[in-house]
Order: C-alpha cells, then sequence, then structure tokens
C-alpha cells in the first residue's frame, strides 16, 4: 500500500513540475500588458492577431513586445501575459515596400 502512495505522490510532483527550462521563464503570477497597436493576422485562416504591447508590471516593466493573440482584441485592452521573455516572430508578407 505505502509504494502506491509513493508512486501516487512522484506523479503530482513530476505533473506540477514545468518543462525542462521553463522554470525561469514562466512566472509564478499573469503580468499584465496593455495593447498599443494592432499589426495584422496570421495563422492557417487568419484567427490570431498580433500585437504590440507595453508591459504595465514586472521585471520587464515598459518593454514593448510583440505577442500573438487568439480572438477579440483592440487598442488599450489588457493582457495577462504568463510570460515575458520569448517574442513573437514577425509576420511575413508578399508585399514589398514600394507596393501599394
Amino acid at each position: 500500500m505505502a509504494k502506491k502512495e509513493q508512486k501516487t505522490k512522484e506523479q503530482q510532483q513530476n505533473s506540477q513540475v514545468a518543462s525542462k527550462g521553463a522554470e525561469g521563464i514562466l512566472s509564478a503570477n499573469a503580468v499584465p500588458a496593455v495593447v498599443e497597436g494592432l499589426i495584422g493576422r496570421t495563422g492557417a485562416r487568419g484567427e490570431i492577431s498580433q500585437v504590440k504591447c507595453r508591459i504595465l508590471q514586472g521585471y520587464d516593466k515598459g518593454k514593448v513586445m510583440r505577442r500573438n493573440v487568439k480572438g477579440p482584441v483592440r487598442k488599450k485592452d489588457i493582457l495577462m501575459l504568463r510570460e515575458t521573455q520569448i517574442e513573437a516572430r514577425r509576420i511575413k508578407t508578399k508585399l514589398g515596400r514600394g507596393s501599394v
């Protein structure tokens, strides 16, 4: 009986630990960020919006970064970010700089 209890405790502890190397990136609490501008749409069907947002609290306070957001979003909305270290890739457009 004790072996089964010990195994279940170990499984619970393992499930609570984040993936390898993610402990430093993910904070315990979400960090608020305000949307400053909409960059464009991305995703296979255009369901993801890419936005510029400014971090309001925490270690990266004042940092402006690009993030992907699913769902309706507009300027001055507040996003609660689980991590502030990783920035989204730029949207690649097929139009050149001199295009209309």
